[in-house]
């Protein structure tokens, strides 16, 4: 029975969210943790990190992830399955037909719709991944890693990949 929640809980996930993974953390959090208790959210904000680091989109990794934490090998594969399966089968559709389509004032002003909210969703999932019990169990250091995370990609343009190195090791000295 957990197989079927599993593909049936990432399906919806996988269908009714637009803009790409971090988009979809919120509604996977709201579900996983909060709706069936699968996770707590400390587990939940440690899946997400681990699925941002490794290759690949964190939606897949994440429904991975969460998969085989509940149902080993199989778990793992039918969510994966089913939060890939949606945008496999959308994106089959609209490619037959978004090229006669594209120039249509009606397609083009609904993507213009659909930009915000985008970014909306992004910000919802950066603000629940980043919750202040997150930050009040660490504190100071903490809000230190987040601003030297800021000053270091967006003002002296360091490659996130060292970026996420060295976060780890400030982790590793700060944090244990």
């Amino acid at each position: 029975m957990i197989i079927l929640k599993l593909f049936l809980e990432f399906f919806k996930v996988g269908l009714f969210t637009f803009g790409g993974g971090y988009a979809m953390v919120p509604l996977i959090q709201k579900d996983i943790v909060g709706g069936y208790h699968w996770l707590t959210m400390e587990q939940f904000t440690n899946i997400v990190a681990i699925a941002e680091m490794t290759p690949g989109p964190i939606a897949v990794n994440s429904a991975t992830f969460v998969g085989y934490k509940l149902a080993k090998f199989w778990g793992a594969l039918v969510s994966t399955i089913g939060v890939v399966l949606p945008s496999f089968l959308v994106i089959w559709a609209i490619a037959s037909v978004f090229l006669s389509f594209q120039d249509n004032p009606i397609v083009q002003a609904a993507f213009r719709g659909l930009r915000p909210a985008v970014l909306g969703m992004i910000i919802v999932a950066a603000i629940s991944v980043s919750s202040v019990s997150n930050i009040a169990t660490t504190g100071f250091k903490s809000i230190l890693v987040v601003l030297g995370v800021i000053l270091g990609v967006v003002i002296f343009k360091v490659h996130p990949i060292l970026v996420f190195i060295l976060s780890g090791v400030i982790g590793i000295l700060f944090f244990r």
